[in-house]
Protein backbone atom coordinates (compact mmCIF):
# COMPACT_ATOMS: atom_id res chain seq x y z
CA UNK A 1 0.00 0.00 0.00
CA UNK A 2 0.99 3.64 -0.40
CA UNK A 3 1.96 5.46 2.79
CA UNK A 4 3.79 8.53 4.01
CA UNK A 5 7.32 7.55 5.12
CA UNK A 6 9.40 9.74 7.48
CA UNK A 7 13.07 9.79 6.41
CA UNK A 8 14.51 12.29 8.92
CA UNK A 9 14.03 15.98 9.84
CA UNK A 10 12.45 17.85 6.93
CA UNK A 11 12.19 14.76 4.75
CA UNK A 12 9.10 12.67 4.03
CA UNK A 13 7.98 10.81 0.92
CA UNK A 14 5.26 8.47 -0.33
CA UNK A 15 6.44 4.86 -0.39
CA UNK A 16 5.04 1.38 -0.74
CA UNK A 17 4.77 -0.27 2.70
CA UNK A 18 3.34 -3.62 3.86
CA UNK A 19 -0.39 -3.81 4.47
CA UNK A 20 -1.30 -3.55 8.17
CA UNK A 21 -2.62 -6.71 9.81
CA UNK A 22 -4.93 -7.55 12.70
CA UNK A 23 -2.57 -8.05 15.67
CA UNK A 24 -5.15 -8.26 18.46
CA UNK A 25 -8.79 -9.43 18.60
CA UNK A 26 -9.88 -5.83 19.34
CA UNK A 27 -8.19 -4.41 16.20
CA UNK A 28 -9.77 -3.20 12.98
CA UNK A 29 -8.22 -2.37 9.62
CA UNK A 30 -9.47 0.85 8.04
CA UNK A 31 -9.15 2.02 4.43
CA UNK A 32 -8.39 5.70 4.81
CA UNK A 33 -10.61 8.21 2.98
CA UNK A 34 -9.35 11.49 4.46
CA UNK A 35 -6.17 12.23 6.44
CA UNK A 36 -5.08 15.65 7.63
CA UNK A 37 -1.65 17.05 8.32
CA UNK A 38 -1.76 18.62 11.78
CA UNK A 39 0.36 21.48 13.03
CA UNK A 40 1.73 19.06 15.62
CA UNK A 41 2.85 16.78 12.76
CA UNK A 42 5.25 19.58 11.90
CA UNK A 43 6.94 19.12 15.30
CA UNK A 44 7.70 15.55 14.17
CA UNK A 45 8.60 16.62 10.63
CA UNK A 46 11.08 19.19 11.94
CA UNK A 47 12.71 16.75 14.37
CA UNK A 48 11.45 18.36 17.58
CA UNK A 49 9.84 15.26 19.12
CA UNK A 50 12.14 12.66 20.74
CA UNK A 51 12.14 9.09 19.44
CA UNK A 52 10.59 9.87 16.08
CA UNK A 53 11.96 6.96 14.10
CA UNK A 54 12.82 6.79 10.42
CA UNK A 55 10.24 4.68 8.60
CA UNK A 56 7.29 5.89 10.71
CA UNK A 57 4.02 6.88 9.06
CA UNK A 58 2.50 10.02 10.60
CA UNK A 59 -1.17 10.95 10.68
CA UNK A 60 -3.51 11.13 13.67
CA UNK A 61 -6.51 12.81 12.01
CA UNK A 62 -8.31 10.46 9.62
CA UNK A 63 -11.55 8.87 8.48
CA UNK A 64 -11.90 5.52 6.75
CA UNK A 65 -13.99 2.53 5.81
CA UNK A 66 -13.64 -0.60 7.95
CA UNK A 67 -12.34 -3.49 5.85
CA UNK A 68 -11.54 -6.06 8.55
CA UNK A 69 -12.27 -6.54 12.25
CA UNK A 70 -10.83 -8.72 15.01
CA UNK A 71 -12.83 -11.47 16.65
CA UNK A 72 -13.74 -9.35 19.72
CA UNK A 73 -14.93 -6.23 17.89
CA UNK A 74 -18.68 -5.93 18.41
CA UNK A 75 -19.71 -2.31 17.77
CA UNK A 76 -17.96 -1.70 14.46
CA UNK A 77 -18.75 -3.64 11.29
CA UNK A 78 -16.99 -4.17 7.98
CA UNK A 79 -18.21 -1.44 5.63
CA UNK A 80 -18.78 1.17 8.37
CA UNK A 81 -17.37 4.59 7.51
CA UNK A 82 -15.85 5.91 10.72
CA UNK A 83 -14.04 8.95 12.07
CA UNK A 84 -11.14 7.85 14.25
CA UNK A 85 -10.08 10.03 17.23
CA UNK A 86 -6.37 10.74 17.45
CA UNK A 87 -6.28 9.23 20.96
CA UNK A 88 -5.86 5.46 21.17
CA UNK A 89 -7.80 4.44 24.27
CA UNK A 90 -8.63 1.09 25.82
CA UNK A 91 -11.85 2.35 27.42
CA UNK A 92 -11.27 0.24 30.53
CA UNK A 93 -8.33 1.64 32.53
CA UNK A 94 -8.72 3.99 35.47
CA UNK A 95 -8.09 7.08 33.33
CA UNK A 96 -10.44 6.09 30.50
CA UNK A 97 -13.15 5.48 33.09
CA UNK A 98 -12.67 9.11 34.20
CA UNK A 99 -13.13 10.34 30.63
CA UNK A 100 -9.40 11.01 30.26
CA UNK A 101 -9.15 9.14 26.96
CA UNK A 102 -6.01 11.09 26.04
CA UNK A 103 -4.26 9.62 29.07
CA UNK A 104 -5.08 5.92 28.58
CA UNK A 105 -2.80 3.81 30.73
CA UNK A 106 -2.87 0.75 28.47
CA UNK A 107 -2.35 2.06 24.94
CA UNK A 108 1.08 3.57 25.63
CA UNK A 109 3.00 1.57 28.19
CA UNK A 110 6.21 3.46 27.32
CA UNK A 111 5.05 6.72 28.89
CA UNK A 112 3.60 7.84 32.20
CA UNK A 113 1.84 10.87 30.75
CA UNK A 114 0.17 10.75 27.34
CA UNK A 115 -1.74 7.73 26.04
CA UNK A 116 -1.27 6.23 22.59
CA UNK A 117 -1.58 8.51 19.56
CA UNK A 118 -1.63 7.41 15.93
CA UNK A 119 1.57 8.28 14.08
CA UNK A 120 3.13 10.36 16.84
CA UNK A 121 6.54 8.85 17.62
CA UNK A 122 7.40 6.09 20.05
CA UNK A 123 6.84 8.50 22.96
CA UNK A 124 3.15 8.07 22.08
CA UNK A 125 3.24 4.32 21.60
CA UNK A 126 4.94 3.91 18.22
CA UNK A 127 1.75 3.36 16.22
CA UNK A 128 1.70 4.00 12.50
CA UNK A 129 -0.72 6.73 11.49
CA UNK A 130 -3.36 7.37 8.90
CA UNK A 131 -1.38 9.18 6.19
CA UNK A 132 -1.62 5.93 4.27
CA UNK A 133 -4.10 3.91 2.27
CA UNK A 134 -4.75 1.59 5.22
CA UNK A 135 -4.16 1.73 8.97
CA UNK A 136 -4.53 -0.63 11.92
CA UNK A 137 -6.89 0.75 14.58
CA UNK A 138 -6.48 -0.79 18.07
CA UNK A 139 -9.41 -0.92 20.54
CA UNK A 140 -11.79 -0.53 17.61
CA UNK A 141 -14.91 -0.62 19.78
CA UNK A 142 -13.74 2.38 21.86
CA UNK A 143 -12.61 5.33 19.75
CA UNK A 144 -13.93 5.00 16.19
CA UNK A 145 -17.37 6.52 15.65
CA UNK A 146 -19.55 5.80 12.62
CA UNK A 147 -19.94 9.00 10.63
CA UNK A 148 -23.58 10.18 10.86
CA UNK A 149 -25.57 9.99 7.60
CA UNK A 150 -25.26 13.15 5.56
CA UNK A 151 -22.17 14.49 7.32
CA UNK A 152 -19.53 15.85 4.94
CA UNK A 153 -16.28 13.87 5.12
CA UNK A 154 -14.32 17.10 5.46
CA UNK A 155 -16.33 17.98 8.56
CA UNK A 156 -15.94 14.44 9.90
CA UNK A 157 -12.16 14.34 9.59
CA UNK A 158 -11.80 17.59 11.52
CA UNK A 159 -13.83 16.07 14.37
CA UNK A 160 -10.93 13.68 15.02
CA UNK A 161 -8.71 16.43 16.47
CA UNK A 162 -9.08 20.07 15.39
CA UNK A 163 -12.61 20.65 16.64
CA UNK A 164 -12.33 18.77 19.96
CA UNK A 165 -8.90 20.22 20.71
CA UNK A 166 -10.05 23.77 20.00
CA UNK A 167 -13.23 23.21 22.00
CA UNK A 168 -11.38 21.69 24.96
CA UNK A 169 -8.93 24.62 24.93
CA UNK A 170 -11.87 26.93 25.57
CA UNK A 171 -13.48 24.52 28.02
CA UNK A 172 -10.29 24.25 30.10
CA UNK A 173 -10.17 28.05 30.24
CA UNK A 174 -13.24 28.01 32.50
CA UNK A 175 -14.57 31.00 30.56
CA UNK A 176 -17.18 33.06 32.41
CA UNK A 177 -19.83 35.29 30.82
CA UNK A 178 -18.17 38.42 29.46
CA UNK A 179 -14.58 37.22 29.86
CA UNK A 180 -11.76 38.45 27.64
CA UNK A 181 -9.99 35.52 26.00
CA UNK A 182 -6.63 35.80 24.23
CA UNK A 183 -5.62 32.96 21.91
CA UNK A 184 -1.98 32.71 20.91
CA UNK A 185 -1.73 31.08 17.48
CA UNK A 186 -3.95 31.41 14.39
CA UNK A 187 -3.48 27.90 13.11
CA UNK A 188 -6.53 25.61 12.79
CA UNK A 189 -6.55 24.81 16.53
CA UNK A 190 -6.22 28.44 17.59
CA UNK A 191 -8.92 29.52 15.16
CA UNK A 192 -11.26 26.81 16.45
CA UNK A 193 -10.43 27.72 20.07
CA UNK A 194 -11.37 31.33 19.32
CA UNK A 195 -14.62 30.24 17.67
CA UNK A 196 -15.52 27.96 20.57
CA UNK A 197 -14.73 30.61 23.20
CA UNK A 198 -17.94 32.39 22.20
CA UNK A 199 -19.91 29.20 22.99
CA UNK A 200 -18.78 29.47 26.62
CA UNK A 201 -19.85 33.10 26.95
CA UNK A 202 -16.73 35.09 26.15
CA UNK A 203 -17.34 38.81 25.80
CA UNK A 204 -14.19 39.54 23.83
CA UNK A 205 -11.92 37.20 21.86
CA UNK A 206 -8.47 38.22 20.63
CA UNK A 207 -6.10 36.18 18.44
CA UNK A 208 -2.34 36.86 18.25
CA UNK A 209 -0.11 35.51 15.45
CA UNK A 210 2.60 36.65 13.05
CA UNK A 211 0.97 35.74 9.71
CA UNK A 212 -1.43 38.32 8.33
CA UNK A 213 -3.29 35.89 6.06
CA UNK A 214 -4.07 33.61 9.00
CA UNK A 215 -5.13 36.52 11.16
CA UNK A 216 -7.47 37.70 8.40
CA UNK A 217 -8.92 34.19 8.18
CA UNK A 218 -9.36 34.02 11.97
CA UNK A 219 -11.08 37.41 12.04
CA UNK A 220 -13.63 36.30 9.45
CA UNK A 221 -14.14 32.73 10.69
CA UNK A 222 -14.20 33.34 14.43
CA UNK A 223 -15.48 36.96 14.47
CA UNK A 224 -12.62 38.04 16.72
CA UNK A 225 -10.05 40.82 17.10
CA UNK A 226 -6.67 39.96 15.58
CA UNK A 227 -3.19 41.40 16.06
CA UNK A 228 0.20 40.66 14.53
CA UNK A 229 2.84 40.47 17.26
CA UNK A 230 5.48 41.51 14.71
CA UNK A 231 3.84 44.93 14.65
CA UNK A 232 4.30 45.51 18.39
CA UNK A 233 7.35 45.87 20.60
CA UNK A 234 6.05 43.75 23.46
CA UNK A 235 2.92 41.54 23.05
CA UNK A 236 2.49 41.25 26.82
CA UNK A 237 2.51 45.02 27.36
CA UNK A 238 0.15 45.42 24.38
CA UNK A 239 -2.39 43.02 25.89
CA UNK A 240 -2.14 44.75 29.24
CA UNK A 241 -2.84 48.12 27.56
CA UNK A 242 -5.97 46.87 25.78
CA UNK A 243 -7.35 45.23 28.95
CA UNK A 244 -7.21 48.27 31.27
CA UNK A 245 -3.77 47.10 32.43
CA UNK A 246 -5.31 44.09 34.18
CA UNK A 247 -4.59 41.35 31.67
CA UNK A 248 -6.90 38.86 29.98
CA UNK A 249 -9.20 36.61 31.99
CA UNK A 250 -8.15 33.58 29.99
CA UNK A 251 -5.11 32.97 27.76
CA UNK A 252 -4.85 29.95 25.46
CA UNK A 253 -1.55 28.60 24.11
CA UNK A 254 -2.44 27.06 20.76
CA UNK A 255 1.10 27.18 19.38
CA UNK A 256 3.35 24.81 21.30
CA UNK A 257 6.94 23.83 20.65
CA UNK A 258 7.61 25.75 17.43
CA UNK A 259 6.67 29.23 18.62
CA UNK A 260 8.63 32.17 17.27
CA UNK A 261 8.98 35.67 18.72
CA UNK A 262 11.86 35.16 21.16
CA UNK A 263 15.40 34.61 19.93
CA UNK A 264 16.61 32.99 23.14
CA UNK A 265 13.67 30.58 23.31
CA UNK A 266 14.00 29.69 19.62
CA UNK A 267 17.75 29.04 19.89
CA UNK A 268 17.56 26.96 23.05
CA UNK A 269 14.28 25.23 22.22
CA UNK A 270 14.33 24.69 18.46
CA UNK A 271 17.99 24.80 17.41
CA UNK A 272 20.00 23.47 20.35
CA UNK A 273 17.14 21.31 21.73
CA UNK A 274 18.11 22.26 25.29
CA UNK A 275 14.42 22.38 26.14
CA UNK A 276 11.29 20.68 24.81
CA UNK A 277 10.61 23.27 22.12
CA UNK A 278 10.23 27.02 22.30
CA UNK A 279 7.69 28.08 24.98
CA UNK A 280 7.42 31.69 23.78
CA UNK A 281 3.63 31.62 23.41
CA UNK A 282 3.23 29.94 26.79
CA UNK A 283 5.43 32.53 28.48
CA UNK A 284 3.40 35.33 26.87
CA UNK A 285 0.19 33.64 28.02
CA UNK A 286 1.41 33.42 31.63
CA UNK A 287 2.55 37.04 31.62
CA UNK A 288 -0.57 38.36 29.81
CA UNK A 289 -3.26 36.73 31.90
CA UNK A 290 -4.65 38.71 34.83
CA UNK A 291 -4.00 37.83 38.47
CA UNK A 292 -6.11 34.80 39.32
CA UNK A 293 -6.68 34.09 35.62
CA UNK A 294 -6.51 30.83 33.72
CA UNK A 295 -3.96 29.66 31.16
CA UNK A 296 -5.13 26.81 28.94
CA UNK A 297 -2.49 24.85 27.03
CA UNK A 298 -3.21 22.73 23.96
CA UNK A 299 -0.02 23.57 22.08
CA UNK A 300 2.17 20.47 22.03
CA UNK A 301 5.54 20.24 23.78
CA UNK A 302 7.98 17.36 24.18
CA UNK A 303 8.30 15.34 27.36
CA UNK A 304 11.41 17.14 28.68
CA UNK A 305 11.53 20.52 30.47
CA UNK A 306 10.91 24.10 29.34
CA UNK A 307 12.01 27.54 30.54
CA UNK A 308 8.80 29.30 31.63
CA UNK A 309 8.16 32.10 34.20
CA UNK A 310 6.93 29.77 36.92
CA UNK A 311 7.44 32.48 39.56
CA UNK A 312 4.75 34.59 37.86
CA UNK A 313 2.40 31.61 37.93
CA UNK A 314 2.77 31.47 41.70
CA UNK A 315 2.79 35.16 42.45
CA UNK A 316 -0.22 35.93 40.20
CA UNK A 317 -2.23 32.98 41.47
CA UNK A 318 -2.72 31.62 37.97
CA UNK A 319 -4.49 28.35 37.23
CA UNK A 320 -2.89 26.34 34.43
CA UNK A 321 -4.93 23.64 32.75
CA UNK A 322 -3.60 21.45 29.95
CA UNK A 323 -4.16 18.13 28.27
CA UNK A 324 -4.54 16.34 25.00
CA UNK A 325 -8.18 16.57 23.97
CA UNK A 326 -10.42 13.79 25.17
CA UNK A 327 -12.04 13.32 21.75
CA UNK A 328 -14.39 10.48 22.65
CA UNK A 329 -15.85 12.42 25.59
CA UNK A 330 -16.54 15.50 23.47
CA UNK A 331 -17.75 13.89 20.23
CA UNK A 332 -21.50 13.63 20.95
CA UNK A 333 -21.79 17.36 21.68
CA UNK A 334 -19.51 18.41 18.82
CA UNK A 335 -21.26 16.22 16.25
CA UNK A 336 -24.48 17.97 17.29
CA UNK A 337 -22.84 21.40 16.89
CA UNK A 338 -21.68 20.48 13.36
CA UNK A 339 -25.05 19.05 12.37
CA UNK A 340 -26.79 22.20 13.65
CA UNK A 341 -24.40 24.48 11.77
CA UNK A 342 -23.02 26.04 14.96
CA UNK A 343 -19.54 24.89 13.95
CA UNK A 344 -18.44 24.61 10.29
CA UNK A 345 -15.02 22.96 10.48
CA UNK A 346 -14.60 22.16 6.78
CA UNK A 347 -14.22 25.87 6.05
CA UNK A 348 -10.73 25.58 7.60
CA UNK A 349 -9.57 23.30 4.78
CA UNK A 350 -7.64 25.21 2.15
CA UNK A 351 -5.74 22.42 0.38
CA UNK A 352 -6.79 18.94 -0.79
CA UNK A 353 -3.70 17.08 -1.96
CA UNK A 354 -3.23 13.46 -3.18
CA UNK A 355 -1.30 11.18 -0.82
CA UNK A 356 1.23 10.66 -3.62
CA UNK A 357 2.23 14.32 -3.19
CA UNK A 358 2.66 14.14 0.60
CA UNK A 359 6.18 15.65 0.45
CA UNK A 360 4.82 18.75 -1.28
CA UNK A 361 1.94 18.89 1.19
CA UNK A 362 4.34 19.02 4.15
CA UNK A 363 6.50 21.64 2.48
CA UNK A 364 3.50 23.87 1.72
CA UNK A 365 2.15 23.57 5.27
CA UNK A 366 5.50 23.88 7.03
CA UNK A 367 6.62 26.90 5.01
CA UNK A 368 3.14 28.53 5.18
CA UNK A 369 2.99 28.74 1.40
CA UNK A 370 -0.07 29.46 -0.73
CA UNK A 371 -1.91 30.88 2.30
CA UNK A 372 -2.30 27.37 3.68
CA UNK A 373 -4.52 26.95 6.75
CA UNK A 374 -5.32 23.22 6.74
CA UNK A 375 -4.18 20.57 4.22
CA UNK A 376 -6.02 17.28 3.77
CA UNK A 377 -4.52 14.27 2.04
CA UNK A 378 -6.84 12.38 -0.28
CA UNK A 379 -5.87 8.72 -0.43
CA UNK A 380 -7.73 7.87 -3.62
CA UNK A 381 -7.23 9.71 -6.93
CA UNK A 382 -8.84 13.13 -6.76
CA UNK A 383 -11.94 13.11 -8.97
CA UNK A 384 -13.07 15.92 -11.19
CA UNK A 385 -15.33 17.54 -8.63
CA UNK A 386 -12.62 17.51 -5.96
CA UNK A 387 -10.18 19.12 -8.37
CA UNK A 388 -12.71 21.78 -9.14
CA UNK A 389 -13.21 22.34 -5.42
CA UNK A 390 -9.48 22.75 -4.83
CA UNK A 391 -9.12 25.17 -7.71
CA UNK A 392 -12.13 27.12 -6.55
CA UNK A 393 -10.64 27.37 -3.08
CA UNK A 394 -7.34 28.60 -4.44
CA UNK A 395 -9.17 31.26 -6.37
CA UNK A 396 -10.84 32.33 -3.14
CA UNK A 397 -7.54 33.20 -1.52
CA UNK A 398 -5.73 34.80 -4.44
Amino acid sequence: MLAMNYRGPGRVRADQKPMPEILHPEDAIVKVTRSCICGSDLHLYNGNVPDTRVGTTFGHEFTGVVTEIGSEVKKLQVGDHALVPFNIACGKCIFCRQGLFGNCHESNPQATAVGGIFGYSHTAGGYDGGQAEYVRVPYADVGPTVIPPGMDLDDAVLLTDVVPTGYQAAEMGGIQIGDTVVVFGAGPIGIMAAKCSWLFGAGRVIVIDELDYRLEFAKNYAQCEVYNFRSMKDPVLFIKKITDYLGADVCIDAVGAEATGSAIQSITGRKLLLQAGSPTALSWAINSVKKGGVVSIVGVYGPTGNFIPIGNVLNKGITIRANQASVKRLLPKLIEHVQNGILEPKKLITHRIPLEEVADAYRIFSDKLDECIKPVLITSPINHSSTEQRETHHEKYH
